[in-house]
């Protein structure tokens, strides 16, 4: 009897389809062919610190009333990726950063757009200018030559403009605009390969993001693929044109935004979806800790005038999803799976929409608004309020979408 079970076991490990199973699956792993999302990336996921699902989306609140459906669409295929929206101490705006490399400003509906900034020499209309195809594919390969500006901050007491750009690192342009000048490349002799965000402090520091030791902007769904935590949060002194690093291990560090009293800063974690606070002054200083775990990917963070902040959430995390993040062998099949990463998020259910929520200074959610159905934006960078209404950027469509608040 035993004699026959093995026969059997062994007839079934020759079978040609086991066979079969086994090749396509080794193939797979090793990713030979280089056919899926990941070909050709030296993808290594880790296990990263998120927080439940379950946990999260059952007590997160929602807008039963879909209001950010109500905003407005602005600036249709006139700007391009304005993932970060600003306004000089004149009242004069938006500013916004362009995937095809430049700051722009608003100059009225007599003037348009009017190009305020470069952050590189290297940039021409021939080699940058794509229009509408700024967003896709098509400017990617353009990205590392022609910049791609991300946060701005102006300083309210200098007219200078502050830009983090994704492969230029921490530049500054003047009051009149023009090439901005380079201040921080490197730190501690290395490269800064992905600066994000920044906020500029009262004594003149500027703190920003480092997203990433590993990959740059044009890969950067692969640093959420594989949790890496390899990200800074920066600190630039501009008297001794020093940059430091404040804190490190971060996952995919975003959005920056000083406390109103600045004792204290908030950032997202946009990988273990989250949002977090770093004191500056107190009895915890040089310490961080959780303020709020999010539902979907938080991007930046603004403050408003009355000190709160609004955070903008490219909405939601699945239950699969969580599966995927505590288990990086799985990921790493899935991955190389030879499907378009477009369905392989499919059937994870993602399904991209905006969330945008404002929280008190003490981290309580006062205000959720939501496009369930991504009619206004499938995907939100940054909410900014100004001037009676929400600004809202975004990096990946060509537009920017307002509604009147409060």
């Amino acid at each position: 009897m035993g004699k026959q079970s093995q026969l059997k076991d062994e007839t079934l490990l020759q079978h040609p389809v086991f066979l079969l199973f086994v090749l396509v699956l080794g193939l797979v792993v090793m990713d030979h062919f280089q056919m899926g999302p990941v070909g050709g990336v030296g993808f290594r996921p880790v296990k990263h610190d998120i927080a439940p699902y379950k946990q999260v989306m059952e007590s997160w609140p929602r807008d039963n009333r879909s209001r950010l459906v109500e905003g407005k669409l602005e600036f249709v295929d006139q700007v391009f990726g304005p993932e970060s929206l600003e306004f000089d101490s004149l009242g004069r705006g938006p500013y916004a950063g362009l995937a095809d490399g430049r700051v722009v400003r608003w100059m009225g509906e007599d003037v348009g757009w009017e190009t305020f900034a470069i952050v590189t020499s290297n940039w021409s209309e021939k080699l940058c200018a794509r229009g509408v195809d700024s967003t896709t594919s098509k400017q990617w390969k353009h990205e590392k030559w022609c910049g791609r500006p991300l946060g701005l901050r102006f300083n309210k007491y200098t007219g200078d403009l502050y830009i983090a750009d994704a492969y230029y690192g921490l530049l500054m342009v003047g009051p009149e605009g023009g090439l901005a000048m380079p201040l921080a490349t490197h730190v501690e002799g290395k490269p800064i390969l992905f600066a994000n965000d920044l906020d500029i402090h009262k004594n003149g520091s500027i703190f920003f993001t480092d997203t990433s030791k590993r990959h740059n902007r044009v890969n950067h769904f692969f640093i959420m693929l594989e949790g890496e935590a390899t990200g800074r949060l920066l600190r630039y002194d501009p008297p001794t044109k020093t940059t430091h690093i404040v804190l490190d291990g971060l996952a995919f560090p975003n959005g920056v935004q000083l406390s109103k009293d600045q004792t204290f800063l908030l950032f997202t974690e946009t990988t273990n979806c989250r949002l977090k606070k770093y004191w500056l002054e107190g009895p915890r200083v040089g310490t961080a800790e959780l303020v709020a775990d999010l539902p979907g990917f938080p991007d930046n963070v603004r403050i408003n005038e009355k000190g709160q902040f609004w955070v903008a959430i490219d909405c939601c995390r699945t239950a699969a999803q969580e599966v995927l993040s505590h288990n990086p062998w799985i990921r790493s099949v899935y991955f190389r799976l030879p499907i378009p990463m477009s369905y392989l998020g499919r059937m994870m259910g993602m399904r991209m929409y905006t969330v945008i929520s404002l929280f008190s200074e003490k981290g309580e959610i006062l205000e959720v608004l939501e496009d369930p159905e991504g009619v206004v934006m499938k995907l939100v960078s940054e909410v900014r309020e100004a001037k009676g209404k929400l600004w809202i950027g975004t990096v990946a469509h060509n537009h920017i979408a307002t509604l009147p608040y409060p």
